[in-house]
């Protein structure tokens, strides 16, 4: 008799037909109990919960937020509406953030500034988002030749200095918009706005979503070559299938980071180019625009700069914080 055939024999005396039993209801929920199941979605929330910084920053972005839409309806002043008699005023109990020159309550015109920040920053978003993230989903499933094209292109596209385009664009489109706004035409909504808003959310859509294309290639250069996807060529899905079905959808956590990343970045841009006087067309009140109307009277009237400044670094620093929790969050490589 060979060791095997003992060592097989010692087995099957070791167990007997209980230890082969099903198991019982009460073993069950004892077992799911420890073993509880979790999603991704759920494990990225409890992460998530457990960064206080984060959880700060977004507050503050819920609060900015009834500030900026909220607030302006609450006031019983206009951005606009000047009132004699008050101007130049220090903060007081009537104009909590003092008047302007032209006696405009500060207080309503941060809250519009405000208002005009977090649209710029979220429009932009968006619209890097689905630019970036089909062309560079598309470039990494192409793979190959058209890769090579489609990357050199974003890196053409890349090298291009972003303001100086927004600058020439804003001379260029200025007089047909002003034009358009003029007619009556659907652009005449947009007349409050101005043609540099205008032109800055064109330069997002032309330039700002490479950065989006490069990270998503990325992450669809290593998610196509796993078996789900292998799966689902084999059983005839097409090329928008697999982008729009499997590719993007498991690249999620990177689009939702990196849209959330941008927002603070169009913020800021749109402040310096209202500061610089391409942005917000007066009498809309930008927060970039606020702060150089403060510069002349910055000696006088100090509080004219400090309210909109406050303003801008606390929505960017809150987006920056939550941007970098989501981050933690949502990346698998950081669980413990």
């Amino acid at each position: 008799m060979t060791f095997d055939k003992i060592d097989r024999l010692s087995l099957q005396a070791a167990y007997t037909n209980e230890d082969f039993s099903p198991v019982s209801e009460q073993e069950q929920s004892s077992l799911s109990k420890l073993t509880e199941n979790t999603s991704y979605w759920k494990d990225a929330l409890r992460r998530l919960k457990q960064n206080k910084i984060a959880i700060v920053a977004f507050v503050v972005i819920l609060l900015f937020i009834l500030f900026a839409f909220v607030g302006p309806a609450l006031s019983p002043y206009t951005y606009d509406q000047q009132i004699r008699g008050d101007e130049n005023m220090t903060p007081n109990m009537k104009h909590p953030f003092g008047t302007d020159q032209l006696g405009r309550d500060l207080l309503v015109r941060v809250m519009i500034g405000s208002r005009i920040s977090l649209v710029i920053g979220v429009g932009s978003a968006l619209i890097v988002l689905v630019i970036g993230s089909l062309y560079g989903a598309v470039s990494g499933l192409l793979g190959g030749i058209a890769d090579n094209i489609m990357m050199r292109i974003v890196e053409i596209i890349y090298s291009v200095p972003d303001i100086l385009v927004i600058i020439l664009l804003q001379i260029v489109i200025k007089e047909p918009l002003v034009k358009a706004f003029n007619s009556g035409s659907i652009l005449s909504g947009l007349q409050t706005l101005g043609p540099g808003i205008v032109a800055i959310f064109i330069v997002y859509g032309m330039l700002y979503w490479v950065g989006m294309a490069r990270i998503v290639r990325g992450q669809v250069l290593q998610v196509k070559q796993m078996e789900f996807v292998n799966a689902a060529t084999a059983l005839g899905a097409g090329k928008r299938r697999l982008i729009l079905k499997h590719l993007l959808p498991n690249c999620i956590g990177t689009l939702i980071v990196t849209t959330m990343l941008q927002i603070p970045s169009a913020i800021f841009t749109e402040s310096f180019l209202s500061f610089l006087g391409l942005g917000v067309s007066a009498p809309l009140a930008s927060l970039g625009s606020l702060s150089a109307e403060a510069l002349n009277g910055i000696q006088s009237y100090p509080h004219r700069l400090l309210f909109p400044a406050i303003a801008i670094s606390v929505i960017i620093l809150a987006f920056n914080l939550f941007g970098d929790g989501l981050r933690d969050a949502l990346d698998p490589k950081l669980k413990k």
